[in-house]
C-alpha cells in the first residue's frame, strides 16, 4: 500500500531511542527504547504507575508533558519537533484509553476532514466507513451521529477501530483498547487490527495491563514497562508468563531504577478525572 505522501506501509519503522521525559518536573519515561517495523505487532505490559500511558502520550504529543531526552522517528522522520497533527499526518494513530466526545461532529465529517488534511480525495469514504462498521459489528446509525456521544465504552473503542481501518496510518499505538470492551467485542477489535497487519503493513504498539488482548493480537515480541524502563522483552510466552505469574517479579528491578531518582510520579492525564495538580 503506498500512502498519501508517497510512503510504502510495508516498509516503515517507528524507531524510539533513549526517550525520557515528564510531568510538572517530575520524570516518568527514564529511557525507552523501541523498534516497531511494518506489519509487527509489539505490546508493552506493565503494572499500574509504570508509565505505559505517558509513553503512548508522549508519542502523539499531547501538550502537559516535558522531553527531557532521546528522539521518535518515523521513517527517520523526528516526530517529538512536531504537533500532534503532522505527526497524524506522518502515518501515527493513537487509539485512546479515554475517547472522548464531541458534540457537533459526526464521525463522518471527522474522517472526511482528516482525508482532506491529508490531501486525500473524499471519494467513497461512505462506502468505506458501512463496509468498516459492518466488518466490526459497528452499528450503522452511530456513523452520522455525534463522535462518541452517548456511546457505551465498548462502542467507543470500536469507534476508535473503524477510525483506524479508514484512515490507514503506518502505526497504530494501542493504549489500552481492550478495557471496555467484552469478549465478543474484544475478538473482533483484535481481529480487525490483526488484519491490518497483513493488509495494509500496520505495525502496532499495543499497551495494555492484560495478555487477554493479545490472544487475538498476535504479538511478536512482548516488553515490561516498569518504573520508566523496559526492563525485559521477549516472545508472546513473556505474555503467557505475566499472566500466570503478575508482575510481582519486577519490584526488584522497578526499586533499582528508582533509587536516586526524584520521588516516583504518577501521570496526571492518564485518568481523565485526576486533578494534575494534586
Amino acid at each position: 500500500m503506498t500512502t498519501p505522501d508517497g510512503g510504502d506501509n510495508k516498509h516503515s519503522v517507528l524507531e524510539i531511542r533513549g526517550l525520557r521525559a515528564g510531568v510538572a518536573g517530575k520524570e516518568i519515561l527514564r529511557g525507552i527504547d523501541l523498534r516497531v517495523a511494518s506489519g509487527e505487532v509489539h505490546a508493552v505490559m506493565g503494572p499500574n504507575g509504570s508509565g505505559k500511558s505517558t509513553l503512548a502520550h508522549v508519542l502523539m504529543g499531547r501538550p502537559g508533558y516535558e522531553v527531557l531526552g532521546g528522539s521518535v522517528s518515523l521513517d527517520g522522520r523526528e516526530l517529538l519537533t512536531l504537533p500532534t497533527w503532522e505527526r497524524a499526518q506522518a502515518g501515527l494513530f493513537l487509539c485512546l484509553q479515554y475517547p472522548i466526545e464531541v458534540p457537533g461532529v459526526s464521525l463522518e465529517h471527522a474522517l472526511a476532514a482528516a482525508f482532506a488534511a491529508g490531501g486525500r480525495e473524499r471519494g467513497a469514504i461512505d462506502e468505506v466507513l458501512v463496509a468498516e462498521a459492518d466488518r466490526i459489528g459497528f452499528r450503522r446509525e452511530l456513523l452520522s451521529r455525534a463522535l462518541n456521544v452517548e456511546l457505551s465504552g465498548g462502542e467507543k473503542k470500536a469507534n476508535e477501530t473503524l477510525q483506524l481501518a479508514v484512515l490507514e496510518p503506518r502505526f497504530a499505538v494501542l493504549d489500552e483498547i481492550d478495557s471496555g470492551l467484552d469478549l465478543d467485542l474484544l475478538r473482533a477489535v483484535s481481529r480487525r487490527i490483526e488484519a491490518e497487519t497483513t493488509e495494509t503493513g500496520l505495525g502496532v504498539l499495543a499497551i495494555t495491563h492484560y495478555s487477554r488482548l493479545l490472544h487475538e493480537l498476535e504479538p511478536d515480541r512482548v516488553h515490561v514497562l516498569s518504573a520508566g524502563r523496559i526492563v525485559q522483552s521477549g516472545g508472546p510466552e513473556l505474555a503467557e508468563e505475566l499472566e500466570r505469574t503478575g508482575y510481582a517479579a519486577y519490584a526488584e528491578e522497578e526499586q533499582a531504577a528508582a533509587n536516586g531518582a526524584p520521588p516516583k510520579a504518577a501521570d496526571p492525564f492518564a485518568d481523565p478525572f485526576a486533578d494534575p495538580f494534586a
